[in-house]
C-alpha cells in the first residue's frame, strides 16, 4: 500500500511538472522591442537622461499577453554619475481571441509621448493570427480609455 501510494505522489508530482513545463512553452517574446531615451538639464549643471524600453509577452495558446517596460534613469554632473533608477514590471492583458488554438503576434508602439501629446502617453497594436485558420485580428489601444480590435476581410 506505501509503494502505491508513493507511486501515486510520484505520477501527481510528475503530471504537476509536465503541465507547469508545457505552459512555460507557451509563451514568445514579441520581435519588436524600441527603446527611447531622454535628456533633461537640473539646477546646479546636474544632467539627467532616462531611457525606457518595452516588449510583449505572448501567450500562443489562449491569446493573452503581457506588456512589460524596464526604464533606468541616470543623473550626473560633469565628472560622474551620482544616481542610478532602474524599474521594470509586465502587466496582463486580455485576451485577443476568445477561443485557445495555435497564434502567431506582432506588436508595435507609438514613438514617444512628444510627437503624441493629443493622446497622452499614445498607444499601440498587436496583430494575431490563427495558426490553424485564415483568421487575422488587429488591435489599436490608445492611452488606457480606447481599444478597439477587428478582423480582417479576405477579399
Amino acid at each position: 500500500m506505501k509503494h502505491l501510494v508513493k507511486a501515486g505522489c510520484g505520477l501527481a508530482l510528475a503530471v504537476l511538472f509536465l503541465t507547469t513545463a508545457a505552459s512555460a512553452n507557451e509563451y514568445r517574446l514579441s520581435n519588436n522591442q524600441r527603446i527611447s531615451c531622454s535628456r533633461g538639464l537640473s539646477p546646479g549643471k546636474l544632467a539627467t537622461a532616462t531611457c525606457k524600453s518595452y516588449a510583449y509577452l505572448f501567450n500562443i495558446k489562449t491569446s493573452e499577453y503581457f506588456r512589460c517596460q524596464v526604464s533606468v534613469s541616470m543623473t550626473r554632473d560633469n565628472k560622474e554619475v551620482i544616481n542610478t533608477q532602474s524599474d521594470g514590471s509586465c502587466v496582463k492583458r486580455p485576451r485577443i481571441f476568445d477561443n485557445d488554438s495555435s497564434y502567431s503576434f506582432d506588436a508595435t508602439e507609438t514613438e514617444p509621448p512628444n510627437t503624441n501629446s493629443f493622446f497622452g502617453q499614445g498607444g499601440y497594436a498587436i496583430w494575431a493570427s490563427d495558426n490553424n485558420a485564415r483568421k487575422v485580428r488587429g488591435c489599436i489601444i490608445i492611452g488606457s480609455d480606447v481599444s478597439k480590435c477587428v478582423d480582417m476581410k479576405f477579399e
